[in-house]
């Protein structure tokens, strides 16, 4: 091939790259002048109808990519929740009613996931736990979380762990003991279900509320969990009842102390000042309790902040 039958090759290509670079840079100069409207809607990936029709020759990993979005979206809206809890503390009325950070695609997300594939049992169990924690921990919703788990009792009612878990978000979340002690009961008549399911029952119904019971839960699930997050969660719980139990016998050595010397106790210094305690003390987690104005607090800093209820020294019970 000679030079001259080349031309029209070389011409070509480089008419190309030209005609790239003019695009790309109209674009740019679009984009610059005409912005797209930023929004800060989120949205899912597919609507519910779209579950129902084949679009997808493997469901089970569309189920499992909706399961990393629903992973991502809890874990990128807790960090933003638990930030915010900390720059508004204490929050305001209106932003404890009307929190700032919204799960509200949390539940749709776990609901299509476990419709693309029912059996995704981890979907169920971590989906409850992420639904039902605490904001600004969680989305606070332990009603979207037993209708969850009560999804996986309709598809699989051969597991008993749906069961227990209903339960576990009764007493925790709902304190609603009675529906507690029935769920575990249900748990327990399932065909291979532990044993010690009916003796739960018999506790939650008999002592519902009362700490010892709720340790008693908490420490059958972390060692009972066939995995990490939940014996982590588990652990997370029984580490918050050391915590309140720390800070009432706290509470009780400084209104003594403070009583002694007729004058409220401003900080730590004044006990370690006096001799009564070498340093300041750690909750559980390691972290510093709070003390201003006679009143033992727990850090906000602390993971294991905010605790699920008041030590009885606080509430005056």
């Amino acid at each position: 091939m000679t030079g001259r039958s080349q031309r029209p090759i070389v011409y070509a290509v480089v008419a190309v790259l030209a005609l790239g670079a003019i695009s790309v840079g109209l674009q740019m100069l679009r984009d610059a002048r005409y912005p797209l409207p930023s929004s800060e809607e989120e949205t899912l990936y597919l609507n519910r109808r779209a579950t129902g029709r084949l679009m997808f020759t493997h469901r089970s990993l569309a189920a499992d990519l909706y399961w990393i979005r629903a992973i991502q979206y809890f874990g990128s809206h807790t960090q933003r929740a638990q930030k915010l809890a900390v720059t508004f503390l204490p929050p305001p009325p209106a932003l404890a009613e009307n929190p700032p950070v919204s799960f509200d695609l949390l539940y749709p997300l776990l609901d299509i996931t476990t419709t693309l594939d029912p059996q995704f049992n981890i979907a169920y169990r971590f989906g409850a736990i992420f639904l039902s924690e605490d904001y600004p921990h969680g989305a606070g919703r332990p009603d979207q979380a037993v209708a969850l788990l009560e999804k996986g009792v309709r598809t699989s009612p051969d597991k008993w762990q749906y069961w227990h878990d209903i339960g576990f978000v009764h007493y925790w979340a709902d304190h609603d003991y009675v529906k507690a002690a029935v769920a575990f009961q249900h748990a327990a008549d399932v065909p291979g279900a532990p044993w010690w399911l009916r003796s739960l029952a018999a506790t939650t119904l008999a002592r519902g509320g009362d700490r010892a019971a709720s340790r008693l839960l908490w420490r059958q699930l972390a060692e009972t969990a066939n995995n990490d997050y939940a014996r982590n969660a588990a652990r997370l719980k029984l580490q918050q009842l050391d915590a309140i139990e720390s800070i009432e016998k706290w509470q009780n050595r400084i209104d003594a102390f403070a009583a002694r010397r007729g004058a409220p106790v401003k900080s730590w210094i004044d006990l370690i000042a006096a001799g009564l305690i070498p340093g300041i003390p750690l909750d559980p987690a390691g972290v510093p309790y709070e003390l201003s104005s006679s009143r033992v607090e727990m850090s906000p800093h602390s993971p294991l902040f905010p605790l699920p209820f008041e030590p009885a020294a606080r509430t005056g019970s």
